[in-house]
């Protein structure tokens, strides 16, 4: 089997997180939106609040944990994009967080780990 590219992880990754959130009755609103240079990879609706989600999918710990991959420079332009979805939706109003969701691929694209981390970054 040929080795994915990275962008190929991403898009595995993202796939395997949207059905995650669906499973536990996540609405997906929008997928990899984006707004000036910042990208949210999933919007969901769970319940009356929006998540925004940040996939982090790897497969190895060359470059540390995928969580720990979510630089404070990154976190500020999540928090940014965010607000530019509820401003572009007229959603100035409804409560909204950002999770993560990490998760850990071997060689063969099998999933070792998938964490769910509510709250992620806070505002």
């Amino acid at each position: 089997m040929a080795r994915a590219t990275k962008l190929e992880v991403g898009q595995w990754g993202e796939a395997i997180a949207m059905k995650h959130l669906q499973e536990r009755g996540y609405v997906i609103l929008a997928r990899n939106w984006r707004h000036g240079h910042g990208e949210l990879d999933i919007v969901a609706r769970q319940g009356e609040t929006v998540v925004f989600v940040e996939v982090r999918t790897r497969r190895s710990h060359a470059f540390g944990a995928p969580e720990e991959t979510i630089t404070s420079r990154k976190q500020a332009k999540l928090i940014v994009t965010a607000e530019a979805y509820l401003e572009a939706h007229q959603l100035a109003e409804v409560q909204w967080q950002i999770d993560a969701v990490v998760i850990e691929l071997d060689g063969r694209n099998n999933l070792t780990r998938l964490d769910h981390i509510e709250f992620a970054i806070e505002r």
